[in-house]
């Protein structure tokens, strides 16, 4: 998947963005949301 396919037509993000690195996209599991590149975790 690229990069842009993670923005809309107005050039919004569709997914949430790591709040530490603020450039990586946060992968979405069933029960959290995890950044590959520095470990951050958001528990749902």
């Amino acid at each position: 998947m690229s990069r842009a396919d993670y923005y809309d037509d107005e050039g919004e993000a569709q997914k949430n963005q790591c709040p530490r690195c603020g450039d990586t996209f946060l992968a979405e599991h069933s029960d959290r949301e995890h950044c590959g590149k520095c470990g951050y975790t958001e528990w749902k």
